[in-house]
């Protein structure tokens, strides 16, 4: 079971790009979907443990941890609905590079000749990803790449800072991950529209409110079954676990959207894997 709570994960979030896409073409822009999904969370969550609110409002830790969860939801949400998928989630990945600065700055661990290696190899890997086919040096080709590495050094905040909240209570935690990634991508989508960059709150469709409440459901689920799994797996089976989320963002990003997989595009992924691979082996040894 927890394997499989793992592969349903990555399952759900490596196609999920596809859903939203269709409710931003209904109208619902992704950020307000986001908002909408999570905040369906956070209210299942109260329901079911009504003392999270007080654990949480008590640690202002747990506040940074919804900020950081909320910007990682709300960066990779915009970034998949817009952007080139298989570019997206690995620039996403490059989470390995953000966690060694990160635990070195938070959590005080040495920085190894290891750990920098993974850095080099995750570098290496993103020069590729990011460069033109007609230029040698990489560049971000738009809002898509921004977000993209944006929301993955917000997932390697979060996981730094669920480490380092580690004995406060698990419902604590899941609240603070809602919350965040249902106020900030909100507060974000009313502020956007305000200014008219992104559009307002849809009119009321049945076909965007049955998607945007099923996809919701979806993703809760996929949340429980990561917290599931992640408590009873070891660190390095369940990360190297959700890295399919690259092959189910990949495989459906070419048979859905007709993306094409270059060789400098694969190789600069098979080098963003090798580093996260090499960060999951590296967290138990």
């Amino acid at each position: 079971m927890p394997y499989l709570g793992l592969i349903f994960n990555a399952m759900v979030w490596g196609l999920s790009w596809w859903p939203l896409r269709q409710l931003h073409a209904l109208g619902l822009h992704p950020l307000w979907a986001t908002a909408l999904f999570f905040l369906i969370g956070l209210v299942l969550t109260l329901a079911w443990q009504p003392s999270a609110w007080t654990d949480f409002r008590r640690c202002r830790a747990l506040w940074v941890l919804a900020l950081a969860a909320g910007a990682t939801n709300t960066a990779f949400n915009w970034a998949v609905s817009i952007g080139e998928v298989v570019r997206v989630v690995l620039l996403f990945y490059l989470m390995p590079l953000w966690a060694v600065l990160l635990a070195w700055l938070m959590l005080g661990e040495r920085l190894t000749w290891a750990a920098l290696g993974r850095v080099l190899l995750a570098l290496a890997g993103a020069w590729l990803v990011l460069r033109p086919v007609d230029a040698a040096w990489p560049v971000f080709s738009g809002l898509p790449d921004v977000l993209a590495v944006g929301g993955g050094f917000g997932f390697a905040l979060t996981n730094v800072l669920l480490r380092q909240q580690a004995h406060r209570s698990a419902s604590a935690r899941s609240l603070a991950m809602f919350l965040g990634a249902a106020l900030l991508p909100g507060v974000l989508a009313y502020g956007l529209a305000a200014q008219g960059i992104i559009p307002s709150w849809p009119a009321w469709d049945v076909r965007w409110v049955l998607g945007a409440a099923a996809l919701g459901l979806t993703v809760v689920a996929a949340n429980v079954a990561l917290q599931y799994s992640a408590a009873r797996l070891p660190v390095q089976i369940s990360s190297v676990v959700m890295l399919t989320e690259i092959l189910f963002a990949a495989g459906s990003a070419v048979w859905l959207a007709g993306e094409m997989l270059t060789p400098t595009l694969l190789i600069g992924g098979a080098l963003i894997s090798l580093a996260a691979l090499l960060t999951a082996r590296e967290g138990v040894s």
